[in-house]
């Protein structure tokens, strides 16, 4: 009889480590939906800034050129928090469109903006669960 109650005690503990890996992972899943939510919002707030900016970049060129800043800084922020690769994607995308028109704007041309605001708009709808 000691045997059989090793055993239950046993499989219990394996089922108890399994769900621990699996909540564990799960968590993860969590953690790294709510920091993509997170970046999305501050992009979002970034893009915004950027929008205001533009509107009135006849006046005041450097407030375009620190929400572009604002947006890289939490594009670096974020890093390499996420394994998906949509999510992945659409930051690379949103990194190389915030290079396009921070290059345009050290050369003294008028960057294009759009790019920017519809790679935002992207992250959003990956990071939107």
């Amino acid at each position: 009889m000691k045997g059989k109650k090793f055993f239950v005690r046993g499989g219990a503990a394996l089922a108890a480590a399994a769900a621990a890996v699996t909540l564990t992972g799960a968590c993860d899943a969590v953690n790294k939906a709510i920091d993509c939510g997170q970046l999305a919002t501050e992009i979002a707030a970034d893009v915004d800034r950027l929008q205001e900016a533009v509107s009135g970049a006849g006046e005041s060129p450097q407030g375009a050129a620190n929400a572009l800043d604002e947006i890289d800084k939490s594009l670096n922020d974020f890093g390499d928090k996420s394994d998906d690769a949509d999510v992945g994607a659409a930051v690379d995308d949103l990194q190389q469109a915030v290079d396009n028109a921070q290059q345009a704007a050290d050369r003294g041309d008028v960057p294009d903006f759009r790019p920017v605001g519809d790679a935002a708009g992207e992250l959003t709808n990956v990071c939107t669960p």
